[in-house]
């Protein structure tokens, strides 16, 4: 038994969607809470917009020679990257994040049922219906702020209206509506969490646009470092160390969690004991620190005598298609009122389970249409990118001010399930060290053949949209037809009512170790065909509710 100079109910792992749910349920309910955060604790001012600084250096995640992890695509050798980082700061990926706010149906929990499994995937359903996360999900958009219009998605999973209504839009989208809907679709305000309107003692959105790879020097994005780490400090029972990493969970014989042994941002190594351990740090940093938990009764791992650990890595598959509309027809067309305003904010789900799209997996996926990031610096390599590199100098700055004043480009992002299979994991890399020596996270990514398939048939039939609209654009092409958006990622841990088919009980409570809970995307067994990051909220606080009645029990 190693005795600890510091000791608390709760040591939380990670601040951002899985942590800081179950940290403010359980200090608001008299615990002692302490949330370790590797990355440093920004504030507002730290927020400008400087492309450079914020979506270019290491503001988010580290340079691979401080803190890199090392992929492996497929059949390629491995290599260095800084791929597969979500964030590293207080709020975690919640901070930057575009923050589109979409539910799961049942069909996503449902996918080995409804397809009879699918050769050469690892795929699962899960151990709860969606009825067990509605009442969450409803607690999490009144808690956070989260804004949109219920009763306009026939797909919508959901009993109540939104916290706040949708955010203002450019007006191109009424003629989106009209194109979606002649062609049977049924199109509606993408679910955002940014706050359309005063919320609390948040203001409403400033419309600068600038959200996605941006903190938000308003406080109208609903991250988690504005909304629920200020509720959890206000009890007086939560600390937040920021720049500490989690390097080892400690447990006893019994296979109980004692404590957490952690480095500050000066490399000491210091440890704290607790009455439960909760995991966040992201599905590929969960399982590392898991693996770097390992020895004595747990030699390959800590929870992991199954193997488990790391196994059924999913992300997001991903493809993309642009129309290029001009500024001056759409004006003509629209008038000039709202010209100027940065969100699309439109998004289709009828193509969500499709046995119609005539491809092997029916499970479709999501369209969400927005206007191009009106960064400068991205901008550029893009329309450079898309003339096949062929522009430069004087047409290159023409090309841009064209883009800027003369036209409007809209795109669209494919949502789509991304299958697990025995080839996409996390395991400790054998010679890749992080600046503090700890062997780093080696992940596997293989994208099965039939997400692939849907993808692009997506693709096509989201361009099949803007080809619609009058007046009709410049130009539409797809951008990718199918990729893998990498920090969106879950599995590794998946639970399950099958301690030898599953990392953690329904709960998320790992079957092997006693009070040692994960709470990222790590616990999903699918991945879903929608970003994730609303579910991982909401599963938090359900798993903040169970161990809150735990506590006030004394079960624990």
């Amino acid at each position: 038994m190693t005795a600890f100079k510091e000791q608390v109910d709760a040591v939380v792992i990670g601040s951002g969607a899985g942590g800081a749910p179950v940290a403010a349920v359980l200090a608001e309910a008299g615990a002692s809470v302490v949330v370790l955060e590797k990355g440093p604790y920004y504030t507002s001012q730290d927020f400008v917009h400087d492309e450079i600084k914020l979506c270019r250096r290491d503001f988010w995640i580290p340079f691979t020679h401080e803190d890199p992890h090392v992929i492996v695509n497929g059949d390629r050798p491995p290599r260095r990257s800084r791929e597969g980082w979500t964030s590293q700061c207080v709020g975690g990926a919640t901070v930057h994040m575009s923050g589109f706010f979409y539910r799961l149906k049942e069909s996503d929990l449902r996918l080995k049922t409804l397809t009879g499994g699918v050769a050469d995937s690892t795929v699962a359903d899960w151990p709860l219906a969606i009825e067990d996360l509605l009442p969450y999900y409803d607690l999490m958009e009144a808690r956070i702020g989260v804004s949109g219009r219920a009763g306009i998605n026939p797909f919508e999973t959901r009993s109540r209206p939104f916290p706040l209504p949708p955010i203002a839009v450019h007006p191109s989208a009424r003629l989106f509506d009209e194109a979606a809907r002649g062609l049977g679709h049924h199109p509606f305000p993408t679910p955002r969490a940014i706050v359309s309107r005063s919320y609390g003692r948040r203001p409403p959105c400033n419309l600068c646009g600038l959200c996605g790879d941006y903190g938000c020097e308003n406080a109208s994005k609903s991250s988690t470092l504005v909304t629920l780490i200020p509720d959890a400090e206000a009890t007086g029972r939560c600390q937040i160390r920021a720049r500490c990493m989690a390097s080892r969970i400690l447990v006893d014989e019994q296979d109980r969690v004692q404590g957490v042994e952690y480095l500050d941002q000066d490399g000491r190594a210091n440890a704290i004991g607790a009455r439960v351990v909760v995991v966040a740090a992201s599905a590929i940093e969960s399982a590392r620190l898991l693996l770097l938990s390992g020895g004595g009764r747990f030699p390959e791992g800590l929870g992991n005598r199954n193997g488990l650990v790391g196994k059924n890595l999913t992300f997001s598959t991903f493809g993309k298609g642009t129309a290029i509309f001009d500024r001056g027809e759409l004006q003509a067309a629209l008038g000039a009122d709202g010209m100027d305003l940065p969100f699309f904010s439109r998004s289709v789900q009828d193509d969500y389970w499709n046995e119609g799209l005539g491809v092997s997996l029916p499970k479709g996926g999501t369209y969400n249409y927005l206007l191009h990031h009106p960064n400068l610096i991205n901008a550029a390599i893009r329309l450079a990118m898309d003339e096949k590199w062929m522009i430069w100098g004087e047409e290159l700055k023409e090309r841009i001010r064209r883009h800027f004043v003369e036209e409007l480009m809209v795109e669209f992002e494919v949502f789509g399930e991304y299958l697990p299979t025995e080839r996409g994991y996390v395991e400790l890399d054998p010679e890749t060290r992080d600046r503090w020596g700890l062997p780093v996270a080696r992940f596997h990514v293989f994208n099965h053949p039939a997400c692939n398939e849907v993808n692009r048939v997506m693709v096509r039939r989201g361009m099949d949209i803007f080809e619609a609209m009058k007046p009709a654009p410049k130009k539409v092409f797809p951008w990718t037809w199918a990729s893998t958006t990498l920090h969106l990622q879950h599995g590794t841990c998946r639970f399950g009512t099958d301690p030898a088919t599953s990392v953690l009980d329904p709960s998320c409570q790992s079957h092997e170790v006693k009070n040692l809970y994960v709470t990222d995307g790590s616990f999903m067994p699918t991945s879903g065909a929608v970003p994730a990051t609303p579910t991982i909220l909401a599963n938090s606080f359900r798993v903040g509710h169970i161990l809150r009645e735990r506590f006030l029990k004394r079960e624990i």
